[in-house]
């Protein structure tokens, strides 16, 4: 049995190397964003492509090919950072691109989770690519409507970027064992269940914060 700061070394090390591993990344995808800048890409061209890319996992989650949906979500992802990148070097961050990139994202995961429906069409699972794209875009859109009331919408662990995790995961196993269906319903479950949950957990977050910030004002010295 390992002693407890042996263990505590260990895991400290993962960690360091996990976030060497995810800075490298992050500077790689930089140098990235630099050249399709010097190519004359823009971030909405960027993030039309990676709408592409979604739309291209959908189709093959659809039809069964499991390890190309995986290199589509994959694509997708990397061109879903690029645009924010090559936004910020350009210095052409605007209302339009961030509501383009937003509505983008959401026509993605219907595709994703639509090709899921129609892979398992004659099956139960079915629903669950339903109910998975339901709780996706009710954490979207009550994080939309919580900051544009003036709240904190980030509460909640089921994102996007957790649920395109699951999809990955449950592709690669997929392509690599050959389990492909349960593996992919036990991601939907999961994305279908917590995604919910996060939608709820940020209805009650606006609530709290409402509360605290009306017992704020009702307090002597308060405007």
């Amino acid at each position: 049995m390992k002693r407890p700061e042996v263990q505590t070394s260990e895991s400290f090390r993962f960690l360091r190397f996990a976030g060497s591993v995810a800075a490298g990344l992050s500077e790689a995808l930089t140098k990235l964003a630099r050249v399709l800048v010097r190519l004359g890409f823009s971030p909405n061209a960027l993030t039309v492509l990676g709408l592409t890319a979604g739309l291209a996992a959908g189709v093959f989650f659809g039809f069964g090919r499991p390890l190309w949906a995986l290199l589509s979500l994959i694509v997708c992802g990397v061109f879903d950072i690029l645009d924010g990148k090559v936004a910020a070097i350009q210095n052409a961050r605007s209302a339009f691109g961030a509501i383009l990139d937003s509505t983008f994202d959401r026509y993605s995961e219907f595709f994703m989770y639509g090709g899921l429906a129609y892979h398992f069409r004659a099956s139960w699972a079915s629903a669950l690519g339903f109910l998975a794209f339901l709780g996706s875009t009710m954490v979207s859109y009550t994080r939309a409507r919580a900051e544009g009331l003036g709240f904190d919408g980030h509460i909640g662990m089921m994102q996007r970027a957790e649920r395109m995790i699951l999809m990955g995961l449950a592709s690669l196993l997929g392509s690599v064992f050959a389990v492909f269906d349960p593996a992919m319903i036990a991601a939907l479950i999961l994305i279908s269940l917590f995604s919910n949950i996060t939608a709820v957990q940020r209805l009650f977050s606006v609530r709290k914060q409402e509360r605290l910030r009306d017992g704020n004002r009702s307090r002597p010295g308060h405007d």
